[in-house]
């Protein structure tokens, strides 16, 4: 959808109208004094895991992961001294 420009005062007057519009896919930018400053726009959908399967993301990851003789122990007091 094209988005349309609307005024500081007025935009602040209608926010609910105008997050109604975004909700809805439309794209509204906020001037001042003519000049273009904010955009509303709608956010995109965030693709969510279950917790076990991000617990089971992070298992994955962590398998092929090895200190090679280090201490993570070391390591995790080493970041401490910054």
């Amino acid at each position: 959808m094209a988005g349309q420009t609307i005024g500081a005062f007025e935009a602040k007057t209608r926010l609910s109208e105008l997050l109604n519009q975004v909700a809805r896919g439309r794209e509204i930018i906020i001037t001042r004094r003519g000049k273009p400053v904010a955009r509303l726009s709608p956010l995109k959908a965030r693709r969510r895991l279950s917790a076990s399967k991000a617990v089971a993301e992070i298992k994955k990851l962590r398998k092929g992961s090895r200190l090679r003789g280090l201490s993570w122990k070391a390591l995790r007091d080493e970041g401490r001294k910054w």
